[in-house]
């Protein structure tokens, strides 16, 4: 925006040296042109004067006047028929405009080049016999001609439009610095806009925006200040809420288990023990379901901001905690890699870790004992690939299109005692940190879990 704010700046400024300058710039040719025409052909009609008058004294001084003359860069030409001809000068070649002054008594005016002028501004007049009181008659005794260069009126051109270009690029350049001032100056608050909007959409839902700039800016700053306040609080009672489902459901759900518990202890009837167990059964489904769903409520929350963790150590970490879970089945956790050093992924604190547990319980859940699971690590150029291959059975394409809704359950081993959220936690914890989870078919079959997240700079991110 800025940019496009300083080229239409300098667009204006531009377009209006351009209707200022250039038609000065050719007035003011065409007013040199005039100029030196009027003045060249006053000198022609003097010289013209005293060549038609038949005495000696006009003669010397139409002689010393065409020397003086010839000294500016300019050639005086004179053919005379009445012996008043000055010694030294030449006579000018016989041309239209020539006999046009000898014959019809007509001045000629020729600038060598229709557009501005050429090399030579030429300009002939006629010289009509005068009498003794200096009268002019209709008889013509000779022309004049005069031969004037116009390096200078060159010259002086250059000067003038290059003048003009020069003050016009200073102009411009000027015109550029103010824009770029200017440009910021107007695009500071929405800056300031762009940069709460940033930090609301990482998950600062405390950010807000200074109220300054026009008012049409000030108003939209109140208008998304406002509402990231009743997003926070909307968002404090979800956490307020969250945080009493889990005391309320779980403590008389762990109180419905202990009852349970301590009525098939002392039943002796063994159709009342096989219903308190399915019972039992029930109650611990459902408090899985329930921790599953305080997950994923905690998780569509997103009230933490992404961080730079170190991806190696996070798995590192967990993969600590379900090694003895896996050595029990004789299961094996691999980590391969080819992201160099410790590679740095932008994620809020705790949901990596989230996200692992649920993608290695399921891996473990459909291995097959003696299987192999494992983890691996890509950098790929932005992004860093997180993988989790199993060797279990697999899903087939429908599936894998349905895997990541809430409450499904597949067919396979996960099906049977998953609550079907596991996935969907999965997916809203990816999602949360701008990052992106697939399904594939791992290459020795079984399924592969490709989690994309952002990398991070070493340093800060």
């Amino acid at each position: 925006m800025i940019r496009q704010l300083i080229r239409s700046y300098v667009l204006l400024v531009a377009v209006a040296i351009a209707l200022f300058t250039v038609p000065v710039a050719f007035t003011l040719t065409d007013q040199l042109r005039g100029d030196t025409e009027l003045s060249v052909k006053r000198e022609a009609e003097t010289m013209a004067k005293l060549l038609g008058t038949d005495d000696v004294a006009a003669c010397e001084a139409l002689t010393q006047m065409a020397k003086a003359y010839t000294d500016d860069d300019a050639e005086v030409q004179v053919s005379a028929t009445n012996g008043c001809g000055p010694e030294g000068l030449a006579a000018p070649v016989r041309d239209a405009a020539l006999t046009r002054a000898l014959e019809d008594g007509r001045a000629t005016t020729d600038w060598g080049a229709d557009f501005i002028w050429g090399d030579n501004l030429v300009i002939t007049v006629p010289a009509h016999e005068r009498t003794a009181n200096g009268k002019a008659t209709d008889e013509v005794v000779g022309a004049v001609r005069i031969v004037f260069s116009t390096d200078h009126l060159t010259y002086r051109l250059w000067t003038i439009w290059g003048f003009r270009a020069a003050l016009a690029v200073l102009v411009l350049a000027a015109a550029a610095f103010i824009g770029v001032f200017a440009a910021r100056r107007l695009t500071a608050p929405l800056r300031q806009l762009n940069e709460m909007a940033s930090k609301m959409s990482d998950g600062d839902l405390t950010a807000r925006s200074p109220v300054t700039g026009p008012q049409e800016t000030q108003t939209l700053a109140r208008t998304l200040n406002q509402a990231g306040e009743r997003l926070d609080t909307l968002i404090a009672s979800q956490r307020i809420f969250v945080a009493d489902a889990s005391h309320q459901l779980r403590t008389p759900l762990t109180a419905l288990r202990l009852s349970l518990d301590n009525i098939a202890d002392g039943v002796d009837d063994e159709f009342v023990r096989e219903d308190v167990e399915q019972a039992t059964a029930e109650v611990v489904r459902m408090s899985r379901l329930v921790n599953g769903l305080l997950v994923l409520a905690r998780a569509e929350a997103k009230v933490t901001v992404a961080e730079p963790l170190s991806l190696r150590e996070i798995i590192q970490e967990r993969l600590a905690l379900w090694r003895p879970a896996a050595d029990e089945r004789g299961v094996t956790i691999t980590l391969r890699g080819s992201a160099d050093g410790r590679p740095l992924v932008l994620a809020s604190p705790g949901h990596l870790d989230q996200v692992l547990d649920n993608v290695l319980s399921n891996a473990l859940e459909v291995s097959p004992d003696g299987a192999t699971i494992t983890v691996s690590m890509e950098t790929r150029g932005d992004v860093v690939v997180l993988s989790v291959l199993d060797e279990g059975p697999g899903m087939s394409d429908a599936e894998k299109s349905r895997a990541f809704d809430r409450f499904w359950r597949g067919q396979g081993l996960t099906g049977k005692s998953g609550s079907g959220l596991g996935l969907a936690v999965v997916k809203q914890l990816v999602t949360d940190d701008n990052g992106t989870v697939a399904l594939k078919d791992a290459p020795g079959g079984g399924l592969c879990v490709a989690l994309t997240l952002r990398a991070a700079r070493h340093g800060g991110g």
